[in-house]
Order: structure tokens, then C-alpha cells, then sequence
């Protein structure tokens, strides 16, 4: 496992909003659903994602944006468009003054919009959970990625086009599985492009010796990992891995691997059968009172009011 499938490994998608929107001009949504990511993909026409700080992108057929939250945006026809339309919490579509839009502008399934004929289709796939290990991937996002259609090629789209207004058993985990897909996809494509601001466990899985180490640590983080141990088994002194894991991820690697468990631990801890014994053991710790002191150290609460806030 790399440092990116770890990350993504943790929480997916489960009964993830998707919707297909048909616009016609002039039209305009703020979105305050408070969602930790949402991926747009324009099939047809054009539309403008608007942050609220930053600059306007142009979305064109085959783009992709990838919106991290949970700060407000808009998406509309024009990047000076004032919003006709809200989308909040859940997906819910309400006017700007809170009345209901769900009922008259449903086009069919998992289809919305002001024209069934309209000249602009967007695919939006939202995940609602926001979970702790995926949080490392999203500190590592910009607050919004863009993906011209002639920077990636990803076949995904066209089939998450056709998919995503069929009802059949079973649709809501195609959906799930084809969002989790594309996210992966869209991410490694904004990671590799030339220039990109990856983070430095990204850059460093290229490393022949930290990157060892980093899936080392992905792999097993229930192993009790020493420098020292992590240096034999990737062929160099301690203090050379100690240095070298430093300079490229940005923290050393027991710092590392304490982020990493925790992380772990958090996202386990949220299954309410699972006990803090249990967590503790699987991510490495010798029972739930060293987690608990590890964890209430690092995040600031224990994990049973981590798992009562969440």
C-alpha cells in the first residue's frame, strides 16, 4: 500500500450524494452543505466554480473540480452571477429566503435543474462523511483543484454519466464505488501534474529508501517500528533515515507514524461496536489506556469524546 491508497483506504463513499444538473442560462447555486469534498464533472456546456476566496474556474466538457470543504461556493453560469438557488446540508434545495426547490425542480432520477432540455449538464458527487484518515488527504488539497480535459484522460466520467440516473438494485454502491474511483483518479492526476504542490509524502513515495519506509509504516502500523528497524529494512544507517525522512515528508518517521495510527484509530473509532482496547491494539498500542494518553496528547481529547463528537 502507498502513502495515497492508505489514505484513501479508510472511509469511502457510503450513500454519497450524486446528481446529474441541467441548466439553462441564467442560473446560479451556492452550495453551504458543509460537505468535506465534492467532485464536479461537466458533460455538456460550461460552468463557473466560484470560492468564495480565490478566483472563478471555467469547467469545460471533461473537466473535472474537486471542492474541498466545508467552505461555501458557487457554481454557475457566469463567474458575476448572483445566486438564484441554495443547496445545504444533505443536498437539501431550497430558494434563498429557505423555500423548497427539491419538488420543482426534479427532472427524474438523481436528475435536478430549471430545463429538462437545458444546455449545461454537470455530474456532482458528494461525500457527506467527513473522515478522520481521509483528513491528511484533504489538508494536502487545494480549497479547489482543476482538471482540464486535456491535462488527464479518465474514462470514468462517461460511465458515471450513464449510471448515475439509472434505478436499479443495488445503484447507490456502483455510485459509491465510481466516486471513490474518480476521487482517486482526480487526485493522483493533480498531484503528478508538473509544478503541483503535492505534500511531501507524496513527493517522497518516488524516494527508494523513504518511500520503503513510508509503505512500511502504511502496511503495518501495528508493528512496533523503531528508527532502527525501519533503517535495516530499507539499507541505510539510522541516522541517514532519520535525515533523509525529515527533509522529504517533513516530519520524522516515529512523528509519522504516530499521525498515521491516530488517524487510524480515529476513523475505527466512529464503528460504535468496536472498543477502545480493540482500536488500540489494531493500530499499534498496547491498550486503551496508552491510546488514550497518545491520543488525548496529540488531538487534545480522548477517544471517547472523539467518538461522542463524531
Amino acid at each position: 500500500m502507498d502513502a495515497l491508497a492508505g489514505l484513501l483506504d479508510g472511509p469511502r463513499a457510503k450513500g454519497a450524494f450524486l446528481l446529474r444538473m441541467i441548466m439553462e442560462p441564467p442560473w446560479s447555486v451556492r452550495i453551504e452543505d458543509g460537505a468535506p469534498i465534492c467532485l464536479m464533472c461537466v458533460t455538456e456546456g460550461e460552468a463557473w466554480v466560484v470560492p468564495d476566496t480565490g478566483e472563478p474556474v471555467l469547467l469545460r466538457p471533461g473537466d473535472i473540480a474537486i471542492a474541498r470543504g466545508p467552505e461555501p461556493y458557487t457554481v454557475a453560469d457566469a463567474p458575476d452571477a448572483p445566486p438564484r438557488a441554495r443547496i445545504g446540508p444533505d443536498g437539501a434545495c431550497t430558494t434563498l429566503t429557505g423555500e423548497p426547490l427539491a419538488d420543482a425542480m426534479r427532472l427524474g432520477v438523481r436528475t435536478w435543474g430549471n430545463a429538462p432540455d437545458g444546455t449545461t449538464t454537470v455530474l456532482v458527487g458528494t461525500y457527506r462523511m467527513d473522515g478522520e484518515v481521509g483528513r491528511r488527504l484533504l489538508d494536502a488539497l487545494p480549497g479547489l483543484l482543476h482538471l482540464p480535459a486535456d491535462t488527464w484522460n479518465c474514462p470514468l466520467m462517461p460511465f458515471l454519466g450513464e449510471e448515475i440516473a439509472r434505478d436499479e438494485p443495488g445503484q447507490s454502491a456502483v455510485l459509491d464505488r465510481v466516486l471513490d474511483l474518480l476521487l482517486i483518479a482526480g487526485v493522483r492526476a493533480g498531484f503528478s501534474r508538473p509544478g503541483a504542490e503535492a505534500p511531501g509524502w507524496y513527493r517522497a513515495m518516488g524516494d527508494p529508501v523513504v518511500g520503503r519506509a513510508l509503505r512500511l509504516l502504511q502496511n503495518d502500523p501495528a508493528h512496533p517500528w523503531s528508527v532502527a528497524s525501519l533503517a535495516a529494512r530499507t539499507g541505510v544507517s539510522r541516522a541517514a533515515l532519520a535525515r533523509r525522512f525529515t527533509a522529504l515528508v517533513g516530519e520524522p518517521p516515529m512523528a509519522y507514524l504516530t499521525g498515521w495510527r491516530l488517524a487510524l484509530a480515529a476513523d475505527l473509532l466512529r464503528d460504535p461496536d468496536a472498543t477502545v482496547e480493540s482500536v488500540a491494539r489494531r493500530v499499534g498500542y498496547s491498550g486503551a489506556f496508552a491510546l488514550s494518553a497518545a491520543f488525548k496528547r496529540v488531538r487534545g481529547v480522548s477517544p471517547q469524546e472523539h467518538r461522542t463528537a463524531a
